[in-house]
């Protein structure tokens, strides 16, 4: 057997299909060997004990960088991402967003030296921005972010807008990421709630209702099929959304469902308390533990396809200044997706086997990072996340990287822990220290390929 750079013997290595102790072998980066052979190597971790899970794939990340990085940039989001176990992500901010070839040019430019994972970069779909859709999937952007209502201060499409949009990824095998929440709807809501001078924490699951993801999230499904695109809906937050995709799936559309963790996590009262710490869209739906076991049951039978942790951070500074209209959406979710996923093996919601499909495989394969990311497989990048599975922790605000500074499950414990997470053969995080150099390189996307591997 050859000598490699460097192996990691005794754990136990796992992959959508199964787990076996087995050793791994590395070489310029990529696995070169995975068997029961002990190789040898300039460079050996021992790893008994370990579990041995395909580095994190998380698409759907905000880092606002370009724009807003008071609220978080590329090197503290990917330091979040690093320590976490996620080798890879797929970014797009809403601050400075990439509309044309042009502003991802710069975008990839700029962020040249600012990672320390792997990443991809989406652009937004924008109303009248049709024509730069082909030039932008040529250049290599990941998806095309698309909302169905104005949020962020990016526009929402229309049902007639979305059938352009769609029509014209589906001429070029391109992918869009769907925010599905009805305009007419939320906006109907916030100008009654408005009216009445509403300014308590209930108004967040009566503005962003649950009938209004389900009204965009159907309508979208049916446009994906008809118009033979491929789309993945965002972050969907309760099981009948899930259902309606599953449906559309059925009948023959290109068309996933992701999952978030903050939807099986946390429940929609904690609003009513936590005001601005709980403002996200979709905001949390299950209210009691049986919802949550019904979401962990539809991600471990793929009908919600694959996790990521849609982290939009704000400071809690940010999140405590103004009234419940005013503070910004979203959570930080790049410090604790991975250990929420952990967490639910230890509590039986799912299997290793689960967490190496929805949190590596199927994002890698969704978007076109597959067969270079989200498994490890001979020839594949050596992306890979040691999980010690005894340790048992609890989630401290002092231990957050991201920019934000805290975390909706502090005080929450977890069982089960990365303790190496390694890139492309060199460790980046070893014990929750992470090496400082910035080794992540952007991943341009499958149309700027000539063929993709399936």
């Amino acid at each position: 057997m050859a000598e490699y750079d460097s192996c990691i013997v005794g754990s136990t290595v796992v992959s959508s299909r199964g787990r076996s102790r087995l050793n791994i072998g590395i070489a310029g980066g990529k696995i070169a060997y995975v068997g029961p052979e002990r190789p040898t190597a300039r460079t050996t971790v021992d790893a008994a004990g370990l579990v041995a899970l395909p580095g994190g794939v998380d698409t759907h990340v905000h880092l606002m960088d370009p724009g807003a990085t008071e609220r978080e940039d590329f090197p503290a989001g990917t330091r979040a991402a690093a320590r976490a176990g996620v080798t890879t992500i797929v970014e797009h901010t809403h601050a400075e967003p990439v509309r044309t070839v042009e502003d991802l040019h710069a975008k990839v430019k700029y962020l040249d030296g600012r990672s320390h994972v792997d990443f991809g970069l989406a652009a937004h779909a924008w109303p009248g921005y049709t024509e730069h859709v082909p030039h932008l999937w040529a250049a290599g952007v990941a998806f095309f972010k698309v909302f169905t209502c104005t949020t962020h201060g990016v526009p929402g499409h229309t049902a007639a807008a979305l059938v352009t949009h769609l029509r014209a990824t589906s001429d070029i095998g391109a992918m869009s990421l769907i925010h599905c929440e009805d305009e007419s709807m939320t906006a109907a809501d916030e100008e009654r709630l408005q009216e009445e001078m509403r300014e308590d924490n209930g108004i967040l699951s009566e503005w962003r209702s649950r009938d209004a993801e389900v009204v965009a999230a159907s309508t979208a499904a049916i446009l994906v099929r008809r118009t033979r695109a491929s789309a993945t809906i965002a972050h969907v937050s309760h099981p009948e959304v899930a259902r309606y995709v599953t449906d559309e799936r059925r009948r023959g559309a290109d068309i996933a469902a992701e999952a978030c963790p903050q939807y099986f996590l946390l429940r929609d009262d904690e609003a009513l308390d936590h005001g601005g710490r709980r403002k996200f869209t979709p905001p949390a739906r299950a209210r009691h533990d049986h919802d949550e076991a019904e979401m962990w049951s539809l991600l471990r039978d793929e009908t919600l396809t694959h996790v990521s942790s849609d982290h939009a951070p704000s400071t809690a500074e940010q999140k405590a200044c103004g009234s419940i209209w005013d503070v910004p959406f979203g959570l930080p979710g790049l410090d604790t997706t991975f250990p929420a996923l952990i967490d639910a093996v230890a509590r039986g919601h799912l299997a290793w086997e689960d967490i190496a499909r929805t949190y590596a495989e199927m994002p890698a394969r969704r978007y076109g990072l597959w067969p270079r990311k989200g498994a490890i497989r001979v020839g594949f990048d050596a992306d890979l996340a040691l999980v010690d599975p005894s340790q048992v922790w609890q989630a401290s605000e002092a231990d957050i990287e991201s920019k934000a500074g805290w975390t909706p499950y502090s005080g929450r414990t977890f069982q089960g822990r990365v303790v190496r997470t390694i890139l492309r053969g060199a460790t980046v995080a070893e014990h929750g220290t992470l090496d400082d150099e910035r080794r992540g390189a952007w991943l341009p996307g499958p149309g700027t390929r000539r063929e993709t591997t399936a």
